[in-house]
């Protein structure tokens, strides 16, 4: 019995040596250690050996258990080793190559003025808010002013989804929520950017969808002056610091009075040029003071709150500021066009 003890050892041991795999290694281990493997077949046979045979041969078995479970230790540390040193060989890294070349993408140029007049606003301590494109006749018309059967609803003449609700025309119904949920407490200071849609037949300068960025403020002391000082920093920013404006009368029926806004042509500096049709001036926007009666519908006291507000077209911005000729260009998805903005 012990002679067989010692040779299995010598066979475990042998085979423990050869073997090149940690799962082969593992199969030995379970093959020679576990409980139906030969050295458990031999330890059958103690239960007939005297007590001092039994003795003898049980701390026989231990040695020879021991002796292969070192082993098998031993073997799998190397193995591990191997297999660690044949990784690193097969992923090391040839630093002289040349790179890979990646593609990154562009910021699309309305996107792009987005974010420039959102910097330039936040600076100036407005916040940003947002609101849902589809909007209800309430918040996109009759808290700005516009009840059912208004003549200036047809200026933005729109796309009804129900009697009720609507594809926003402009993004003003922001600010009518955010009014409405100040509950008549000011200050107010914000821009809403985002998409607009009203029917329109698309052409060089016309969307049926387009971008607006508008502004809003709302306090004690807000005065037109507070307008055109805003709207000059805007123009210097977006154009150079040599740009003027000028504000002439216009209607909106939110704001009163309202304004349209020019800019000097950036071309010409104001001498005229066929880009300004001769005046030396481009609209960029249309402002005014925020009408005493939308104040009023949001719970403001309009002997108390005054206030002004502006809408800003992207598209018109982004055309004057990197001349662009043609709207369409903006959601025509032309690889080409995109990619000369970066």
């Amino acid at each position: 019995m012990l002679n067989r003890l010692k040779e299995l050892q010598i066979e475990a041991i042998n085979e423990v040596s050869n073997t090149t795999d940690l799962k082969e290694l593992n199969d030995l281990r379970v093959k020679y250690l576990g409980k139906k493997g030969p050295i458990q077949e031999v330890m059958k046979n103690m239960k007939d050996m005297q007590p001092e045979e039994r003795k003898s041969a049980g701390a026989v078995s231990n040695e020879v258990k021991n002796a292969i479970s070192a082993a098998i230790e031993t073997k799998k540390e190397e193995l591990e080793a191997l297999a660690i040193q044949q990784k690193l060989a097969n992923e090391t890294i040839d630093v002289t190559l040349p790179g890979r070349t990646v593609n990154i993408g562009v910021t699309h140029p309305l996107q792009a003025v987005t974010n420039e007049l959102e910097s330039l606003f936040i600076s100036m301590g407005y916040t940003v808010e947002e609101g849902p494109e589809v909007e209800w006749d309430h918040y996109n018309f009759e808290l700005l002013n516009l009840p059912k059967g208004h003549p200036a609803r047809d200026m933005q003449d729109s796309f009804y989804i129900t009697e009720e609700s609507l594809l926003r025309t402009h993004t003003s119904p922001v600010q009518a929520r955010v009014l409405e949920a100040a509950k008549g407490k000011g200050p107010i200071k914000i821009i809403c950017p985002g998409k607009v849609y009203r029917r329109d037949d698309d052409d060089a300068t016309h969307s049926h969808q387009f971008t607006q960025i508008e502004g809003l403020v709302v306090d004690t002391d807000v005065t037109m002056a507070d307008l055109k000082g805003t709207l000059l920093e805007l123009a210097r920013q977006m154009f150079g610091q040599d740009r003027e404006i000028r504000l002439r009368p216009s209607f909106f029926p939110f704001t009163e009075p309202s304004v349209e806004v020019d800019v000097t042509c950036s071309k010409c500096g104001g001498c005229g040029c066929n880009i300004c049709k001769g005046t030396g001036w481009i609209e960029i926007l249309g402002a005014g003071m925020v009408h005493p009666n939308v104040l009023e519908m949001s719970g403001f006291d309009s002997k108390v709150y005054q206030g002004f507000a502006f809408g800003i077209g992207a598209e018109r911005i982004a055309m004057l500021k990197y001349g662009i000729e043609d709207i369409r260009n903006f959601y025509t998805n032309d690889l080409r066009f995109i990619n000369q903005f970066k």
